[in-house]
């Protein structure tokens, strides 16, 4: 099998787990890193074994697909740059900054008739794998998302950073239905920019999804729970692991006297494996020509279409400042 010569640009804190991916990928091989930071790039392909160019042109000539890990006020001037040279891309989410951006980045992938894929990750995480044969028209999903503060990121608010990953699962989950209801309340505390944001999302066909984000919490969490009309999951994203408590078949009201006669618990599972390399595997795949799984540049303009929902809804009363 021929392998696809690939490249990492950017290789800061996420860059340089791609690149350290991309170089155990049996399908691709990594033919050097770029970043605008030359000692950084340098230090990472040396921990990972390949080239770090020092101009970016040279890169792309050398290459058939890249990863884009650059900070997200970024994306567009360097996708565009990739896009325009025929290479295809997966770009970090989320997509773009705005929608116009995102927007320029299609017809340019649509000119080049190259792959253009987004990075949201969770969509490969194993909880979500092991979840996705038992769903069956789920009606509200709860997200709580915390992080620890970190200056990385902060160039953007904690929906475009955190609160995105949950709200594009709900809207891939649901089967990508309109919202048509958005609210939200948040506080800036450490940045600029929002850092603790609740928001309620109505979708055509009535599900509703109730998601959470900080980025100024104490502990690292990530927890999803799903309710349909024949059970929930509870999904610890973090862990990758998950229940399903689900209405045992045959059951009808009046019957049982306790919740162990009614509900049956499943131990959701799903095949062990990294969900970083899973998502570069469908990424070089895809490039190949071959059917894979990516998370498309479309899907990520859809989750940062509905983002920008949710941080409009904030911003529509003031955001307190704290400390300030």
């Amino acid at each position: 099998m021929n392998r696809v010569p690939v490249g990492v640009v950017g290789v800061g804190a996420l860059g340089r787990h791609h690149a350290r991916h991309f170089a155990l990928q049996h399908g691709a091989e990594l033919i050097g890193v770029y970043d605008a930071d030359s000692d950084r790039a340098r230090a990472v392909a040396d921990e990972v074994g390949t080239r770090a160019f020092e101009k970016l042109p040279d890169l792309l000539g050398a290459v058939r697909a890249v990863v884009v890990a650059v900070p997200t006020t970024a994306h567009c001037q360097v996708g565009l740059e990739c896009l325009g040279r025929g290479v295809s891309v997966l770009m970090e989410k989320p997509l773009a900054h705005t929608l116009a951006e995102a927007d320029e980045m299609l017809a340019e992938a649509a000119r080049h008739d190259v792959v253009f894929a987004v990075g949201h990750i969770e969509r490969f995480n194993r909880a979500v794998r092991a979840a996705t044969q038992y769903l069956d028209n789920p009606m509200f999903f709860e997200g709580i998302r915390l992080s620890p503060f970190q200056p990385r990121g902060t160039d953007v608010e904690v929906v475009l950073d955190l609160m995105i990953h949950d709200l594009d699962l709900a809207n891939h989950l649901i089967g990508s239905a309109a919202a048509t209801d958005v609210r939200g309340s948040g506080v800036s505390v450490l940045s600029p920019h929002l850092d603790m944001v609740n928001a309620r999302v109505e979708f055509e066909g009535g599900a509703v999804a109730s998601m959470t984000a900080s980025r100024v919490a104490r502990d690292r969490v990530r927890k999803l729970r799903i309710f349909q009309p024949t059970g929930y999951f509870s999904l610890d994203l973090a862990a990758g692991t998950g229940t399903y408590m689900r209405l045992r078949e045959g059951w009808r009201p009046g019957i049982g006297n306790s919740i162990e006669e009614i509900v049956e618990t499943v131990q959701l599972q799903a095949p062990d494996a990294d969900q970083l390399g899973l998502e570069l595997a469908a990424f070089v795949a895809a490039v190949r020509g071959e059917r894979a799984a990516i998370v498309t540049a479309e899907e990520g303009r859809t989750a940062l279409a509905l983002a920008l929902d949710v941080s409009r809804a904030v911003h529509r009363t003031p955001v307190p400042q704290i400390g300030r």
